[in-house]
This record gives structure tokens, C-alpha cells and sequence, in this order.
């Protein structure tokens, strides 16, 4: 197909292929991706967005929209399609009387959650400040909060959105419901959104940190582990993470070039309660131990999550209990020189248990653990030993897996597999309701009824 670039849109909103910036704007976290839209747009206000979305319908094009380029291997090379970047959308304010945030569809964690600190509040951010509050919030959001305040999507109060229609409109619980409920937990097929307001929780202090062990000891504190976890209440959130620290100088010297399985902690109350659950872990000797009262602040980084581009293949899983088997499995495979960056396990339940009234497309998630592993690949021969390690995570789990959590699949899927059959089919009558010609495009499909 032929498509016509002509535009009457501001030149320094629309990019096209070989122009300025086209090949920085279309880059993505995961290098690997290759991302080829037919033209970028940069637009600065919701305004512009709705005129960008206007123009792509006008010429046949499709519309997707993309700020920090998280999990954007779903999505593929983009051909016949308008790469919306929000980029410039980072508008912020925060009503410390109100415990709310109003930020822009561009706005990363890392530009809300150390005010929030400041005030003595806290989001229901995920494990890296550098992931985008759109891309974060639209597949559901879980993070050091989650066991005790649910998912952030929940904690969503309105939405501002560009249809496919190129209309502006304020979805909330009295304005545009469908779409509302939709947005929140079902992804972003249904409109180009430009801002969010939502909840956060007041919290002055969090009893957090890591347990670092030798990776030589991965199975041991994995068996210790897992069997603390039943009796966790809801305010102890803890996280296993196996790492594999490169030897770059910008990694800090006491993990550089080293592996270690870390017990990573947030527990909302005393230290004293933390530091009794805790007590079985701390019995196994950790070489290190960070966990102490901090601000909030301290759980922005602490998962230690790159916070730079790099090529990767990843595999996931949400489990209902972590066998001895797997365990033993996981350990050898993960271990010291294990060509996976990453093996995480990350403990849900409690409140991810429970639909809120009037909650989302996404109420709740399925599962005790969540596990994420990847395994970088700088060179295409490293792909297959990669590859091989984490097909042998997936299997060690695979009699474990009830299902996934969307924002942690990393490839093109049906997404249907992601929702019960009534939340399925209601979310795509709302997408042919809002977009029934299909030209939003999600990075996790809805398509809307034929």
C-alpha cells in the first residue's frame, strides 16, 4: 500500500522515516525489537494527539502509543502504523490533602514517587522508576504495595482519553463507564490516553531491603523461603531474585561482577514485626544485610532493575505454589554461571486476591508467585544457550502455571488467554464500541467484534 505523508500537521509533531530523531523515537527497552512505523508523532498536548489521531485515520493508518518502549515486542514492526510518542506528556500534580496524582501519559515513576516520598506518600509503583505510569497502569500494575492495596489500576480514579474518533473525553466512574472499566487492566486498544488521576496510600516509613546469599546457595534459601510465605501477612511483601551483576563500573562494587539469590523485602509496619518473619531467613547467614526502616523512597530502586536499554529474551509464569522440584530445578539452571540475567519470584496473593467494587477489566490476579527470568543476548550466538536456560525455567513450572500477567508477556500472544470468557467478551464490545474499525492498537490485542 502506498501511503501519503503529506500533513498539515505541526512539522516538529510528525517525524517520518529517515528524519530527525526518527531512529532515537523508535527505539525500544528491549534492543531486539525493531520497530518500523510508517511516521513518529511527538505531540505536546492532548490537543495534538487528537489531531494526530485524526490524521492516521484519514490516511489508513493505524495509531499505537508508546512512551518509555516497555514491553513493546508485542507489537511487532509497526508497518502501516503511527508510532504516538508521549513522551512530552509529563505534566504532574499531586494533592497531598486529597492523597492524589494527576500525571501525564509520558510521565515515568521516577517523576512521581520521590515527591510522593517527600510528602509522606506512597504509589503503587512497580519495581523500576523508569517504566512509564501508561504502560504500567493499563495491564494492571504490581508492585511492593500490591499484596496490601491491590493493583494500581484499581487505584485509578479517571482517565483522560483520545478515542479513535480523534474526540477527547474524561472516562470515570459517572463519565463513559465501559470505557472506564476497560482501560483499567485491559490495556490500551481502546484510545490513545493522555493522562491519569489515582490514589496513593500515606506511608512515612517501610521496614525494607535485601538479604544477599552467595548464588551457590539459591535452593537452600528458596526451600526457606517458600515455606515462609503462607503465613506472611499482607503488609509483608518479599521478592526472591537470583542476579547475575555484570562487571560494568556503573554497577555498585559489592555486587559487581558477582551472583547472588536476594530476598528483597517492604513490610508495612514496625521493625520489630518485620524482623521477627524474617528471622528463618536471617538464621541461613546472609553475606549482606540492607533491610532497615526507610522512606518509601528506598523501594524505587531496590528490586535493582536495569535502567538501560539492552537486548534480552524472557520467559513467564504466574504460579500457584513453588514445588520442592522446582525449586532444585530452578537452582541449577539459574545458578553460578547460569547464562540468565534474572530469575524473579515475586510473591502476590492478599489483596490481588480480591475485586474491589467497581474495580477494572483487571480485578484480580491468579496465583501465589509471580516469576519473571531473562537472559541478555549481546550477540545472536548467545541466543541459543539463552533460549535453552529459559525453556528449562518455563518447564520447571509449567505443572505450577495458572496463568500470566499481561505487562510481564513479552511477545505477541492471544489475548484472551488473559481474562475469564465474560471479561473477554465485554471487553471487546467496548472496543467496537469505541474503535470498531480497529485503529488503536494495543500491545496486547482486543480486536472488536466482526
Amino acid at each position: 500500500m502506498t501511503i501519503n505523508l503529506h500533513t498539515d500537521l505541526d512539522p516538529r509533531t510528525l517525524i517520518r522515516p529517515g528524519g530527525p530523531r526518527f531512529d532515537d523515537l523508535r527505539g525500544t527497552f528491549n534492543v531486539l525489537d525493531d520497530q518500523r512505523p510508517e511516521a513518529i508523532a511527538v505531540p505536546t498536548d492532548a490537543a495534538e494527539v487528537a489531531d494526530v489521531v485524526r490524521w492516521a485515520h484519514r490516511r489508513g493508518l493505524r495509531v499505537t502509543a508508546q512512551s518509555t518502549g516497555h514491553n513493546a515486542s508485542p507489537l511487532g514492526p509497526l508497518r502501516g502504523t503511527v508510532l504516538l510518542n508521549t513522551s512530552r506528556l509529563t505534566d504532574v500534580r499531586i494533592d497531598a490533602a486529597a492523597r492524589t496524582v494527576r500525571a501525564g501519559a509520558g510521565t515515568r515513576w521516577r517523576d512521581v514517587s520521590p515527591q510522593l516520598a517527600d510528602l509522606g506518600l506512597a504509589a503503587l509503583h512497580g519495581s523500576s522508576p523508569e517504566v512509564g505510569i501508561a504502560g504500567y497502569t493499563l495491564g494492571g500494575g504490581i508492585g511492593w504495595l500490591s499484596r496490601k492495596h491491590g493493583l494500581q489500576t484499581n487505584a485509578v480514579t479517571a482517565i483522560d482519553v483520545v478515542t479513535a474518533g480523534g474526540e477527547l473525553v474524561r472516562a470515570d466512574r459517572d463519565h463513559e463507564p465501559d470505557l472506564f472499566w476497560a482501560l483499567r487492566g485491559g490495556g490500551g486498544s481502546f484510545g490513545v490516553v493522555t493522562g491519569f488521576e489515582f490514589g496513593v496510600q500515606q506511608l512515612a516509613e517501610v521496614y525494607a531491603g535485601g538479604l544477599f546469599f552467595p548464588a551457590e546457595r539459591i535452593a537452600a534459601v528458596l526451600h526457606t523461603w517458600s515455606a515462609l510465605l503462607p503465613d506472611f501477612p499482607e503488609e509483608m511483601t518479599t521478592w526472591s531474585s537470583t542476579i547475575h551483576f555484570p562487571p560494568f563500573p556503573e554497577v555498585p562494587e559489592p555486587v559487581r561482577g558477582k551472583s547472588f539469590v536476594i530476598v528483597l523485602v517492604a513490610h508495612l509496619g514496625t521493625e520489630a514485626e518485620g524482623r521477627a518473619l524474617l528471622e528463618p531467613l536471617r538464621r541461613l547467614g546472609p553475606a549482606m544485610d540492607t533491610v532497615a526502616m526507610q522512606p518509601p523512597s528506598a523501594l524505587h530502586r531496590q528490586a535493582m532493575d536495569p535502567e538501560s536499554p539492552l537486548p534480552f529474551h524472557a520467559t513467564t509464569a504466574l504460579l500457584d505454589e513453588l514445588t520442592p522440584d522446582a525449586i532444585e530445578e530452578m537452582a541449577r539452571i539459574a545458578g553460578p554461571g547460569s547464562p540468565l540475567g534474572l530469575l524473579e519470584l515475586r510473591h502476590l496473593g492478599g489483596a490481588l486476591h480480591r475485586a474491589t467494587p467497581g474495580a477494572g477489566a483487571r480485578a484480580t490476579l491468579p496465583g501465589s508467585i509471580g516469576m519473571l527470568s531473562l537472559g541478555v543476548v549481546p550477540v545472536p550466538e548467545a541466543v541459543p544457550t539463552v533460549r535453552e536456560a529459559l525453556d528449562g525455567v518455563a518447564a520447571a513450572v509449567a505443572e505450577q502455571k495458572v496463568g500470566d500477567y499481561p505487562n510481564f508477556v513479552m511477545q505477541t500472544t492471544d489475548a484472551s488467554a488473559f481474562f475469564d470468557h465474560q471479561t473477554w467478551a465485554r471487553l471487546r464490545r467496548v472496543k467496537t464500541a469505541y474503535d470498531g474499525q480497529d485503529l488503536i492498537r494495543g500491545n496486547h490485542h482486543v480486536p472488536p467484534l466482526r
